[in-house]
């Protein structure tokens, strides 16, 4: 049976990488699933998508539908025609898709449109706020789901008031996890590390990419001289996202400490991230690797899809107002920072569990519920 994995943009190509590694080690030993790799197109340079491939050993995608840039509804459009051309031409048995990237919705809802199911793997998340795109993506792609497998118990109390039906609801754990866990022992400092003086411990990392924060020059330029005055004269790693590269060229400056450099290849922004200070964001993938490798995170945001990182794990939510920031170092400085614990099922490995549940699900009759059994931790 063919499964298509659907991937889009960066943060997918981490999500599915734990996935397409047990699905093809379980056909490999006669399990009855072979998935066929999707990219979308949505990120299509080099920085943002290639060299996530080569490092996590992603093979050549099967189909890529190149849809390339655009606005939102653009792009979706795009995905969607692609993506129905080719169920139409070369069918499926499911439509898996990851996390909340427009690709994710498109493919959902082009899948479900010629009767084929959907599984959605990191189902369930909400922070409550429709201003941002990837929530709108979350909720459309759960309306139209078949199966939901998620991180947390907190997406299974949101799945489940949404009148999700309990029995298609599964806690499986977070395949970013698993593929940052599989990768601990190959991550490689930057190119840049000697010529920044950077020093375990001792800079500060920031990403900024959502459109509240970043769209403004003005918003954008206020936020990077609280992050510099807070960090106290540390160095301030800034690997600027293609749509806030756009912001930086109309500042008439940055802080002496902030040091913008290219958007990262995984090993290394992992690596990065591992040995920093502290870590400032907008991002909540970014909140979630924090949180297992113990590193201080300040997420720039008013509300949070993931709120286990800060209930359990390193990550204190702020607010949008730069002036939370030196608050928060400063407790940070005084060494009052929670130290913070891994949620449950973060455990590396989620993957084998969601190719065992659809084996057990697409090898009974059509539409039935996932055995409880099938999720057994291999």
């Amino acid at each position: 049976m063919i499964v298509d994995i659907v991937a889009g943009a960066r943060p997918n190509f981490v999500k599915i990488a734990a996935i397409l590694s047990a699905m093809t080690r379980r056909h490999e030993q006669g399990g009855p699933l072979l998935a066929r790799l999707v990219h979308t197109g949505q990120h299509y340079d080099a920085r943002m998508s290639g060299s996530f491939f080569e490092q996590l050993g992603l093979p050549e995608p099967d189909v890529n539908l190149e849809a390339g840039s655009g606005t939102q509804a653009e792009q979706a459009a795009a995905i969607m025609v692609r993506y129905e051309r080719l169920l139409l031409e070369r069918p499926s048995a499911l439509c898996l898709v990851v996390g909340d990237v427009t690709s994710t919705m498109a493919c959902a809802i082009a899948a479900r449109k010629l009767c084929v199911p959907v599984a959605h793997v990191e189902a369930g998340i909400r922070s409550g706020d429709r201003t941002m795109p990837e929530e709108i993506n979350r909720l459309v792609t759960d309306s139209v789901s078949d199966w939901f497998f998620t991180t947390s118990e907190t997406a299974n109390e949101n799945l489940r008031r949404e009148g999700a039906a309990p029995e298609r609801i599964h806690f499986v754990g977070n395949t970013m996890i698993d593929t940052l866990l599989a990768n601990l022992e190959r991550l490689r400092p930057p190119a840049f590390q000697d010529a920044l003086s950077l020093r375990p411990g001792e800079y500060v990392v920031t990403t900024l990419h959502r459109p509240s924060n970043v769209d403004d020059p003005h918003t954008l330029g206020r936020m990077l001289h609280a992050i510099a005055a807070a960090s106290r004269g540390r160095t301030v790693v800034f690997p600027v996202h293609p749509r806030t590269a756009r912001s930086l060229q109309a500042l008439d400056g940055l802080p002496d400490t902030v040091r913008t450099v290219e958007p990262q290849p995984y090993l290394e922004f992992v690596h990065l991230i591992r040995h920093a200070l502290a870590v400032v964001t907008d991002s909540g993938g970014v909140s979630e690797e924090t949180t297992v490798l113990g590193v201080p995170c300040m997420t720039l945001r008013d509300t949070t899809e993931r709120p286990e990182t800060v209930t359990i794990g390193t990550n204190a939510l702020l607010g949008t107002d730069p002036a939370a920031l030196q608050p928060a170092m400063d407790r940070l400085f005084a060494g009052r920072w929670p130290r913070g614990g891994v949620p449950p099922l973060w455990d590396g490995r989620t993957g084998p569990r969601i190719v065992a549940a659809l084996e057990a699900a697409l090898c009974t009759p059509r539409g039935a519920a996932i055995p409880d059994d099938a999720l057994a931790s291999p």
